[in-house]
């Protein structure tokens, strides 16, 4: 696993980060999930099936991250599963990834129905159990959001058939599409409904590109000012900042840091040339990510440098 892997995973984890994204992408920023009733659920996805030679095959998959919500609103509880999948480049087969994941996680919600059933022996008819699953049985809804957490924009498949070449329109109605939720900061157009860090790191992330507007960004919200450090940790790594963290601080002023790069940022370019000082700043970031014991590879892309560069720093 990648490093922006396992700090995505990380990340999200985190059952206030999960709701609230949760909340912003289902139901448009209000507190209807809640931290505490968040159960974590094996990620760990696996269907047993009958090969072309009457043997039976599993084929197994890991989620990144899968939870079970339960909710209360409008009077009523619901249960549903929630899966979220992190990308930090764009994938252009995900509908295809997720709906298999979900196809996977209905699979061995009748498949753990079909074992309670043989254990009691309780099917009313041969067509109940045939089948492992009776008239009145009911499956957990299964949602999957696909995080994006590239900095350029998604130009990637949102749904099934956007992967179909053409098709003959009268067959359109027979088959079955598949569409993605996905939540992509380059997208977002309101960010007051997030309440917790996550809104300072999509914030980051829609306007790296940018540094006018990364400048705009951290004066205009000063939660920007006492970050927590797994979140400028996540910016660092995703947006390819390069913010100083001291090692024995818990709470950032990423504005404050932002400056001080900026001021030399500055400094290196009057004495190096633009090139030069760039150089000299990837390399002190590249020594830091491999402190922190960042692969080569997630080092190269964090820096903009090909590998074999970024290894001769490293050694020299």
């Amino acid at each position: 696993m990648s490093a922006k892997d396992s700090m995505a995973k990380e990340y999200f984890a985190d059952n206030a980060r999960f709701a609230d994204l949760c909340n912003n992408m289902l139901y448009g920023g209000r507190e209807v999930i809640l931290p505490e009733n968040l159960k974590e659920r094996d990620t760990t996805e696996v269907l047993t099936a009958l090969g072309l030679d009457k043997k039976t095959i599993a084929v197994q998959k890991l989620r990144d991250i899968f939870k079970n919500a339960s909710i209360k609103y409008t009077g009523k509880s619901y249960v549903v599963l929630i899966g979220v999948e992190n990308q930090s480049d764009i994938h252009y087969s995900i509908p295809v990834k997720n709906m298999f994941y979900d196809v996977m996680a209905y699979g061995n919600q009748v498949k753990e129905t079909a074992k309670k059933h043989r254990k009691e022996k309780d099917t009313a008819t041969s067509d109940e159990f045939l089948s492992g699953f009776t008239k009145t049985d009911k499956l957990i809804p299964v949602i999957t959001i696909t995080v994006y957490l590239g900095i350029k924009e998604w130009d990637g498949p949102r749904k099934l058939s956007d992967m179909f070449g053409d098709v003959d329109e009268e067959l359109l109605p027979f088959i079955p599409d598949y569409r993605i939720n996905l939540l992509a900061p380059r997208e977002i157009t309101d960010f007051t409904g997030f309440r917790t860090s996550i809104r300072q790191l999509f914030e980051v992330l829609q306007n790296a590109y940018d540094k006018e507007k990364m400048q705009e960004v951290l004066q205009n919200d000063e939660k920007f000012s006492k970050m927590d450090r797994e979140t400028v940790e996540a910016i660092n790594l995703f947006a390819g900042t390069d913010i100083d963290i001291d090692e024995k601080e818990e709470v950032i002023d990423m504005c404050k840091a932002w400056e001080e790069q900026k001021n030399e940022g500055r400094e290196l370019g009057r004495e190096e040339g633009l090139e030069e000082g760039r150089i000299r700043q990837a390399k002190v970031t590249a020594l830091k990510l491999q402190k922190k014991g960042y692969s080569i590879e997630d080092i190269a892309e964090c820096v903009d440098f090909d590998e074999e560069t970024v290894k001769k720093w490293l050694v020299s």
